[in-house]
């Protein structure tokens, strides 16, 4: 620890404060990253990490605070990892993170948005419906551990509540920690899987060895006094089952467009049923659908964007590198009365190809929803069909991001390579008091790209 104080002037990505010690002659010297400090502050910290062009530490004095700055609500902020940015303000948190999609837009892409959509948010607490929490029996403290990892560490938090969390699976963390402590498999089970659906909490208890038959009485005990149903997932993630009570009707629902969404505890789902909602809508608007349209939803998952799609184009394709996840989507296809205009189709779209493109024919309009690695593959070949099928090219896109950085590559490949415009761009905050980034990109054909030399620089 030393006495040294610096400025902060931003955040990175991580939450962190950003600022620069001073070089002898006054100029900005070594970065620092400052955990707890915020933008407008002049702290002190104590040094974790020490290279030679930049350290990282935590504040220790503050001795000017940011306007910015609020009280955290949970009692482990700081210390347990699930959340980042608890100490500053919401509407600040949203902010911040428009702010990390623009520079990555603008150093990445080297592309401006034409306009800046309003950012997107909801709910600021109790808004996570799916969550993995860890579990670890600790003979020394004589306790089991149930939560999120501690910051920057992988050990799990000592926690007995969470303000992210549903309030009813909040007061779940302390039973919990008690029904493991009382498992004869108190070693062996890592971590619970959490899935809320419209009716259903569902726990799927990774299990590394069988239950006693007092594991299994204390188990189902535990489901009927605290109304949850529970899977054991001996294995991988599709060797997750129902367990007890059977019957388990999981769902979320997309009201506007009369969607019923079944899933599986262990499927994909967005954490944020809220914002889902309308971050779905909005993509949607955006997309400006016709009656007559052929559109494209790449990266389909269970349906999330095919469904609402199908209400109000005359044919929507859905893509996704897993069968079990195409054969999924029919089925919700089916149930919702949709099954006549949508079609389901398995490929690895990391490494779709031109011809790929050429063979499903022509989409006039095209939503991309890719993990975090982005699209890359998908954008290339965009911009290569641009030069031998330009009748092909859908005429707009709208790209569903996770990562701002993917997003703002791909940005690059399809505005300066493919010839599109991106015509909007902003972000949604699906996971408040943290500083993951959800972003959404509108992108519309415009005139053949500039060869390279005339826009790199």
């Amino acid at each position: 620890m030393h006495d040294i104080f610096i400025d902060i002037k931003s955040l990175d990505m991580d939450g962190r404060g950003v600022g620069h010690l001073e070089n002898a002659d006054g100029s900005p010297g070594k970065v620092v990253f400052v955990e707890g400090a915020l933008p407008g502050e002049r702290v002190s910290y104590e040094t974790l990490k020490k290279k030679k062009n930049w350290e990282a530490g935590r504040m220790v004095t503050l001795q000017r605070a940011s306007s910015m700055r609020v009280e955290p609500k949970c009692i482990h902020f700081g210390y347990c990892g699930g959340c980042s940015m608890q100490h500053l303000e919401p509407g600040a948190q949203v902010a911040m993170k428009q702010r990390v999609l623009e520079d990555n837009l603008k150093h990445i892409a080297k592309v401006k948005a034409e306009t800046i959509l309003r950012p997107m948010y909801g709910p600021t607490w109790d808004y996570r419906y799916r969550a993995r929490l860890s579990v670890r029996n600790v003979p020394k403290k004589n306790t089991v551990m149930v939560g999120f990892h501690e910051k920057a560490s992988a050990l799990v938090a000592d926690i007995v509540t969470c303000e992210i969390l549903p309030d009813h699976v909040a007061r779940l963390i302390v039973p919990l920690r008690e029904l493991i402590a009382a498992l004869s498999i108190i070693d062996h089970v890592p971590q619970i899987e959490l899935a809320i659906g419209e009716e259903s909490t569902v726990l799927v208890l990774r299990i590394m060895a069988p239950l006693s038959r007092k594991d299994e009485t204390l188990l189902k005990a535990f489901a009927d006094t605290w109304k949850i149903h529970w899977w054991l997932q001996p294995n991988g993630p599709d060797s997750a089952h129902p367990y007890y009570p059977l019957g388990t009707d999981l769902y979320y629902t997309l009201p506007e467009f009369g969607i019923r969404m079944p899933f599986k505890p262990t499927d994909f789902t967005q954490v944020n049923h809220q914002i889902n909602r309308v971050l779905v809508s909005k993509a949607l608007r955006l997309l400006d659908v016709q009656p007559t349209d052929r559109v494209a939803d790449l990266f389909c998952g269970l349906g999330n964007f095919t469904l609402p799609l199908a209400t109000q184009a005359r044919e929507v394709v859905g893509i996704e590198g897993s069968t079990a996840l195409t054969e999924r989507a029919l089925e919700n296809a089916r149930a919702n009365g949709l099954a006549a205009k949508t079609s389901f189709s398995t490929r690895n779209l990391f490494d779709v190809t031109k011809e790929d493109l050429v063979a499903l024919g022509r989409f006039d309009r095209m939503l991309i929803d890719p993990p975090r690695d982005g699209a890359m593959a998908l954008a290339q070949s965009l911009a290569e069909l641009r030069t031998t099928h330009e009748h092909l090219m859908p005429q707009r896109i709208v790209y569903v991001s996770c990562s701002p950085s993917t997003l703002a590559r791909d940005a690059g490949i399809l505005v300066h390579e493919a010839g599109y415009v991106m015509t909007k761009a902003g972000v949604v905050n699906m996971f408040p008091h943290t500083s993951h980034v959800e972003s959404i990109g509108v992108f519309e054909l415009g005139e053949k790209p500039a060869p390279a030399e005339e826009w790199i620089g």
